[in-house]
């Protein structure tokens, strides 16, 4: 087994180390980030940032990188209030992961990657090929001052997924909706199901903890 320490860590080259890091918190999410701009310039970006925050109010959170460098998906959405979340699927995968590149603010990676707008209650447009789609509205804006990072947190306005993918304990059935997971930055992957258990509980009455 490698020991490596936070030193080695800060020596390593600058893309090395990113990649690294990026590979140590598992398999992520991986979610089409649909914005538009005050011009009405639609945008797409890959974020494999997203969180659950809460289920009482529906919250989600995402995390955005520094704004030192033009941010488009962090601009629009302090502009409009509103974004969407696009799960992928190997269908599409290769358009979704173009997204990334660094076009300029007036150019669409609807248009460059060839994926489909669509649009649903909220102002901000989907990806029409997507299988679970999220609207969100903007509730809590926090910078994290150790990296200069952005954390944002949205209230779920909407859902649109596949028929029949739901259990009657409201447990969505990813697989059925195709969705794919990311290691790292640019390696995708398909998901194989080993179990779903039940809700634990402790062993032996005398262990439990005790509320107060």
């Amino acid at each position: 087994m490698m020991n490596i320490n936070n030193q080695k860590i800060l020596a390593m080259e600058k893309r090395y180390r990113t990649n690294f890091i990026n590979c140590l918190s598992g398999f992520k999410s991986i979610n089409l980030v649909g914005t538009i701009s005050q011009e009405r310039v639609t945008n797409l970006a890959p974020v494999s940032s997203v969180i659950h925050v809460g289920a009482n109010p529906p919250l989600m959170g995402m995390l955005i990188r520094p704004n030192t460098v033009p941010r488009n998906t962090l601009e629009n959405i302090m502009t409009t209030g509103q974004w969407s979340l696009n799960h992928i699927t190997e269908d599409f995968y290769k358009a979704a992961h173009h997204c990334s590149a660094r076009y300029a603010k007036n150019i669409s990676e609807f248009e460059q990657s060839g994926l489909t707008e669509e649009y649903l209650s909220l102002h901000c447009p989907y990806v029409k090929e997507a299988s679970v789609k999220i609207g969100l509205t903007l509730k809590e804006r926090i910078d994290i001052e150790v990296n200069g990072t952005h954390f944002l947190i949205g209230e779920v306005q909407e859902v649109v997924l596949p028929e029949d993918t739901i259990s009657e304990d409201g447990f969505i059935d990813l697989e059925l909706c195709k969705t794919i997971t990311v290691s790292g930055l640019d390696k995708y992957h398909r998901t194989a199901s080993i179990d779903r258990l039940p809700y634990a509980k402790v062993r032996d009455e005398s262990l439990k903890e005790q509320s107060s």
